[in-house]
């Protein structure tokens, strides 16, 4: 092929968007010519590269759009360290199919034992199968809830959390909410009601979230909206997050060389 031809070619490449048949096309014809592969062969390999690089764009996208603080996955997770929780469940969640359906997870145990990153986990996990997904802690959501109906933009904040196929709430019960705070968190609660999931990660018993809530009737609300159709996963037990900190400390390490 001349440098006419060539120069055509990578300019018609970049203005159909695929950057993988433009990096690996001269190559992929070299090792296929080496091969003796014919070219609907070679065609077929540039394309299954550019679908992978594709699929892997998209799921980097949603990764970034969740802003997770972090990216863990399942299999960093010690089920061991934390035996209460089902691991069979987990992994099950796993496959996004709840989330298909709708469905909700609450997350319940005490502080440090992997609740926050079994979400996470379950989240990358619905990025990989090309789900929008969102995190946030209950905190920064209410935040940005009295934020945005102080700024009158309230509606526009609940149409973009409606997009989601699941929304994460971290660390509900950690920070008590002021009464209107409370109220603005329960409307979205409410509007995700089968027509999204939410998976909920709490220190707290369900006897307990009017503690958070501050009110016996918004409580009873909230949880006959999200109960239904929901997934419980208890997590209580000693702290893995101390239990690892202990692990991979300088000193533990010069205790167990």
């Amino acid at each position: 092929m001349n440098d006419r031809s060539t120069l055509l070619l990578e300019h018609h490449l970049k203005e159909l968007k695929l950057p993988s048949f433009l990096r690996e096309y001269d190559k992929m014809a070299a090792q296929c010519a080496a091969e003796g592969v014919d070219h609907p062969q070679y065609l077929l390999r540039l394309a299954e590269l550019e679908l992978i690089d594709r699929r892997q764009r998209m799921v980097q996208r949603r990764i970034r759009a969740a802003r997770f603080p972090a990216v863990k996955s399942l299999d960093t997770f010690d089920f061991t360290a934390i035996p209460s929780v089902n691991k069979a469940l987990v992994m099950e969640l796993a496959r996004c199919e709840y989330i298909q359906r709708r469905e909700n997870v609450i997350a319940v145990g005490n502080s440090g034992t992997g609740k926050t990153h079994v979400a996470l986990g379950l989240g990358l996990a619905a990025c990989q199968r090309g789900m929008s997904v969102g995190f946030t802690t209950a905190a920064a959501l209410v935040h940005e809830l009295m934020e945005a109906r102080d700024e009158r933009r309230l509606l526009n904040l609940h149409r973009n959390l409606s997009r989601l196929g699941l929304l994460i709430i971290d660390e509900l019960g950690f920070v008590p909410l002021s009464p209107t705070g409370a109220e603005l968190l329960f409307e979205v609660f409410s509007q995700r009601y089968e027509r999204g999931s939410i998976l909920v990660t709490t220190n707290l018993p369900f006897d307990e979230w009017t503690e958070v809530f501050g009110s016996e009737r918004l409580t009873g609300a909230l949880l006959d909206r999200l109960t239904p159709h929901v997934h419980i996963l208890e997590m209580n037990g000693d702290s893995y997050r101390l239990k690892h900190s202990r692990d991979n400390s300088p000193g533990q390490a010069l205790d167990n060389p």
